[in-house]
């Protein structure tokens, strides 16, 4: 099996959970290099992966072809662009960057190097997301008139984290954050609406970035998707609420990759490494063929972000389609952007133009 050597730019969070224990588990890929600033985490279960403690370091030093960029979005276009400049494929942690010329400037040299470009989207493999494909495509709702796609948490308390928490800092709040997995997933599954209307603030108050948004698409053939998040639900609200002209469906937000990722879980290639659901998760209500109404409840199919992962071997290794490729992922930031404009503006803002 063909080797990929890969270049982690952290090793937080997203390192620890999202990144580093996939690149290790999936037998075509090393990460030869992390970069740790002043500590040496990463030692203890990667002591194959060379630290280095700066990103400029890591890319005039190491043997890689691949840098996973998972710093904070503030740096994001900072260190994609280097990257690609000193010619390594890169994979970029959502949000992509802080706003639309960024993220055009890093496609087009991307394009310009003949490199790749992807956006680390893993929420596309979750399993309450790929169930909420599957019964779009068997088609039991029929035309779909309204849908709702939720991402709420209760943290009523502000993190420690500055780029995320910081007002003044452009890509900060839960737009940029949970905004970025519900906007590509609304248009994975709508494709780009045609107008939409955004209201974003901060529910912690002005001294902290947004923790709140409400963004309503409008798409031509009249259907309406709403995508709202909070830090102020305690009890949970279904995910995902899907109407159609002749049906119905609920999908709880059910997948636990992250939680077991985070409590120490190992995820492995090839099978399902994730703790099955003790009840289902979902609820199709439709009037079927023979104008009977059934009313189902539903169990999702576990998630595995390594398909992510799978997906950008097979396009390094076979030549497959590039998951979430940058260009793809403009449409989103455009969507973010207007977002933002909308609501400091109170209007209805037109996507044609974008």
């Amino acid at each position: 099996m063909q080797l990929v050597k890969v270049g982690l730019c952290a090793f937080g969070m997203s390192g620890k959970v999202f990144h580093a224990p996939f690149l290790k588990e999936h037998p075509g890929f090393f990460m030869t290099a992390v970069v740790e600033r002043s500590k040496n985490e990463s030692h203890s279960d990667y002591p194959e992966s060379r630290i280095y403690r700066s990103v400029e370091e890591m890319l005039q030093q190491a043997d890689i072809e691949v840098v996973v960029v998972n710093t904070p979005v503030q740096t994001h276009f900072e260190y994609a662009k280097i990257a690609l400049e000193a010619g390594k494929n890169v994979i970029v942690e959502k949000p992509f960057t802080i706003n639309v010329q960024e993220a055009q400037d890093l496609v087009s040299l991307a394009q310009k190097k003949n490199l790749f470009l992807s956006v680390y989207q893993n929420r596309r493999f979750d399993r309450d997301y790929l169930q909420v494909e599957k019964i779009l495509s068997e088609g039991k709702l029929g035309t779909i008139k309204e849908v709702e796609i939720r991402f709420d948490r209760y943290r009523t308390e502000p993190s420690t984290k500055d780029h995320k928490e910081n007002p003044n800092l452009h890509g900060s709040g839960a737009l940029h954050d949970l905004g970025a997995h519900l906007i590509d997933q609304a248009t994975q599954l709508f494709g780009f609406p045609d107008r939409l209307f955004a209201d974003i603030f901060s529910m912690k108050g002005p001294e902290f970035a947004n923790d709140y948004f409400e963004i309503l698409l409008f798409y031509r053939n009249e259907m309406r998707l709403r995508l709202k998040s909070s830090v102020f639900t305690k009890e949970a609200h279904y995910a995902y609420i899907l109407q159609g002209e002749k049906g119905s469906f609920l999908q709880e937000r059910s997948d636990r990759q992250e939680e077991e990722l985070v409590g120490g879980a190992i995820p492995t290639f090839n099978e399902n490494w994730t703790k099955p659901l003790e009840e289902k998760d979902g609820i199709l209500n439709y009037v079927s063929k023979n104008s009977d109404s059934e009313r189902i409840l539903t169990l999702s199919e576990p998630g595995n972000y390594m398909d992510y992962y799978q997906n950008i071997y097979d396009h390094i290794v076979f030549g497959a389609a590039l998951p979430s490729p940058g260009e793809e992922i403009i449409k989103n930031m455009q969507i973010i952007e207007a977002s933002l404009q909308s609501s400091e503006k109170g209007k209805i803002v037109d996507l044609a133009h974008y």
